[in-house]
């Protein structure tokens, strides 16, 4: 909305402008200018004097003509008629002796956001391109990328592009970064800017004259390039080694990075990097800056997926400072989980039982988590810890051990007797769901060696119709049902009155259901309860899932230096899966180790690829490739919400595409895990499809055994058209 009295200010402004005694007078001039620009930065209208304005760049003062050419770019698209005159005038300036006009006539120009503009600016650009001046060839390249940014329909030109190529060995090094980001721009469509050989080492050669921002872009683009043997491998790493401990986090990480794409094949050397690379992590981990530091935590968790050990004598480094926030402390109690050890186990669980007690009761009930994962580990020592806390009786304390109970006693059969010797007294703590429905698991399932559990579940029993939570009431059917098979005359009343209440009364139907399940049940006969509710108490074996073995570097190596360790594989999957513009037709990615580009999606070439109809493969073995073969292609294809994915199964096995595994219907994010081999040379290509959300696009990754770019568009394209087909997109 404008100021009261705006149309007599800009007549005012309007009249100044056209005066010539104020024009003849330089200081009362310019001041007139900058009423123009604070009454336009105060969201005056102040377009109708955009003609003085611009009779207003014609002068040696630089402040002046910076003004002006601000103003034009406010209001060029507003009058494009007279924008002309504007293009005129940067023009005019483009051929100026001051490099600093030249510079700021072009960087004006490339702004002015008007369509058609490139025919324009187009020429300028390559005569800035050219200039001896080196901020104006900054510009200039900048201006290149601004162009063909705002002219999306832009085809490409040649010649520009070879000019660029050519100035990656401009003799300044913030021009060289520039082409780089320029070129990645204006190629985009056709994968990007091209790293071979000779850029490659001549980039390497100036990493010493680029600032911090300027090494971190190189090495990013680096990526990019594969090197021809050996030899060429260490050559490049021994140019990168002194930037492992650059003062910068980005330079660092982006090294470390390098250097493990690169010593790929060589697992002792990108240990010996990740060891060299330990002391500016840690500095990193104590930054200031919260963002920085959650990301470098972010980034040890991963080494430590390889490296279990690798900052255990570090553990300090770890420890939570009371002004951190609270997903910090999150991630650094995880931290310490992995790094405990006989050496520093007890002052791990001192600090952690620390922050048991702390006024958070999120971070407090993580912090309890912990020692119940160090628990599986050394019980006797968590046990005594996890019992004193019993004795506080705080509610969301007490819920959290006894959630901790449950999943200790499930892990570690050891411990089942102290746990049960402690559960009777916590259900006058417990308010919570969560609580509630470990407290009576575990009562229903060792209610044997608890004297009072069904006095317990009997409280629970007679306080069924205030129970809100219906996942309570679940947990109290089965925890009874399995009671009183070993405890039946201290059960048979309070469980026929539970399942009167719940198939009588009960408004939920999941409940409802559930209580005529154990009716009909019962009614089968003793022994067929038995058989059907004899059920394993605890499985160690899922300690070993849950901690699974050590994982090669290449697993993760790609992922480090982005946003995966920060958001997590699958989370990030998701949030990317929404960036991919069309839900029909995408383009696919193929990723090397070292090289990223696109490929086109087409047809499929001629000679068709084949695959097996009766392919097999163990999930063992499946799993196996899965977690050492890096990603070959991320890509996206169209769904339609209405469409069952449970059912598109059938269709890839009629093309040789077989199922390893498969979400439920209806779970969100739904996942699916494919593979194929192909006839001939049992060549594996395996893929992994995931939706998060019915309406959105179907997100693949492919991997495959062996490097095969045809193969694997071939692959692409078919997968590809046979979920298309199935959900009606094709016919």
């Amino acid at each position: 909305m404008p100021y009261l009295g705006s149309e007599e200010t800009v007549k005012d402004l309007k009249r100044a402008l056209s005066n010539p005694h104020v024009q003849t007078d330089r200081l009362r001039y310019r001041n007139v200018i900058f009423r123009v620009i604070r009454c336009m930065t105060q969201g005056v209208d102040v377009s109708s004097v955009f003609t003085e304005m611009v009779k207003a760049s014609a002068t040696v003062d630089i402040v002046q003509k910076k003004l002006v050419y601000l103003y034009m770019c406010t209001y060029a698209a507003l009058k494009p008629d007279l924008a002309l005159l504007a293009i005129n005038t940067l023009c005019k300036d483009c051929s100026d002796p001051n490099p600093m006009v030249r510079g700021l006539a072009l960087r004006s120009m490339c702004n002015l956001r008007m369509p058609g503009l490139h025919e324009y600016i187009q020429q300028p650009i390559v005569n800035g391109l050219r200039d001896k001046a080196s901020y104006v060839r900054r510009v200039a390249v900048l201006g290149a990328a601004k162009m063909y940014a705002q002219q999306g329909d832009l085809e490409v030109d040649g010649a520009l592009v070879n000019e660029l190529y050519s100035l990656l060995r401009d003799p300044d090094p913030i021009v060289m970064v520039n082409c780089l980001r320029a070129l990645e721009e204006i190629l985009q469509k056709e994968g990007g800017v091209v790293v071979n050989k000779p850029i490659a080492h001549h980039l390497l050669n100036r990493m010493a004259d680029l600032d911090q921002w300027g090494q971190s872009e190189v090495l990013t683009f680096l990526l990019r390039y594969k090197p021809r043997s050996e030899e060429e491998v260490f050559d490049i790493l021994n140019l990168l080694d002194g930037f492992l401990t650059s003062s910068n986090p980005g330079v660092v990480l982006g090294a470390t990075k390098l250097f493990l794409i690169l010593a790929r094949g060589f697992p002792l050397v990108q240990a010996d990097v990740l060891g060299r690379v330990k002391g500016p992590l840690l500095a990193i981990c104590t930054a200031e800056s919260r963002e920085l530091c959650f990301t470098a935590l972010c980034h040890v968790r991963e080494i430590l997926r390889s490296l279990p050990g690798h900052f255990s004598t570090h553990y300090k480094k770890f420890f939570c400072s009371y002004s951190e926030p609270h997903y910090i402390k999150c991630r650094k109690m995880e931290i310490l989980c992995q790094l405990v050890n006989d050496e520093n186990v007890q002052p791990v669980l001192e600090e952690l039982r620390g922050y048991c007690t702390d006024v958070s009761a999120e971070l407090a009930q993580a912090a309890i988590s912990a020692i119940g994962r160090i628990a599986r580990t050394y019980s006797e020592k968590c046990m005594l810890i996890l019992t004193e806390l019993l004795d506080l009786k705080q509610e969301h304390i007490t819920s959290a051990v006894v959630q901790t109970f449950r999943d200790l006693v499930w892990l570690c059969p050891q411990c089942t007797e102290a746990i049960c010797h402690t559960l009777p007294g916590c259900e006058e703590s417990i308010q919570d769901s969560e609580g509630k429905q470990a407290l009576i698991w575990l009562l229903g399932t060792h209610g044997a060696r608890v004297p009072s559990a069904p006095y317990i579940l009997e409280d629970f029993v007679e306080n069924v119709k205030t129970e809100m939570s219906a996942l309570v009431k679940l947990e109290l059917l089965a925890a009874l049902a399995q009671l009183f098979l070993v405890r039946p005359a201290e059960c048979q009343d309070m469980l026929g009155r539970l399942l009167h209440y719940c198939i009588e009364e009960e408004t939920n139907m999941a409940v409802r259901d559930r209580g005529l399940f154990y009716y009909r049940l019962l009614l089968a006969g003793i022994e067929e309860v038995k058989r059907v509710l004899a059920i394993p108490k605890s499985d160690p074996t899922l300690g070993v899932l849950e901690d699974r073995a050590e994982q090669a570097i290449d697993v993760w190596a790609s992922d480090f230096n982005t946003l995966v360790p920060v958001y997590g594989k699958e989370q990030w999957a998701v949030l990317t899966a929404h960036w991919v513009e069309g839900a029909v037709s995408s383009e696919a990615e193929p990723l090397t180790s070292q090289e990223s580009k696109t490929v086109p999606q087409g047809q499929p070439d001629p000679s068709p690829l084949t695959l097996k109809l009766d392919g097999q493969m163990e999930p063992e073995q499946f799993e196996k490739h899965w977690m050492t073969l890096p990603a070959a292609c991320v890509t996206s294809t169209g769904w339609r919400g209405d469409a069952q994915p449970d059912a598109l199964q059938t269709a890839l096995r009629a093309v040789g595409i077989h199922t390893i595994a498969m979400s439920k219907a209806g779970a969100q994010p739904w996942k699916a895990y494919l593979f194929a081999q192909k006839g001939e040379d049992q060549q594996l290509f395996l893929a992994e499809l995931l939706l998060a959300d019915p309406k959105a696009v179907l997100h693949i990754t492919v991997k495959q055994s062996e490097e095969q770019e045809e193969r694997l568009r071939n692959f692409v394209a078919l997968l590809k058209n046979a979920i298309e087909v199935f959900v009606g997109l094709k016919s």
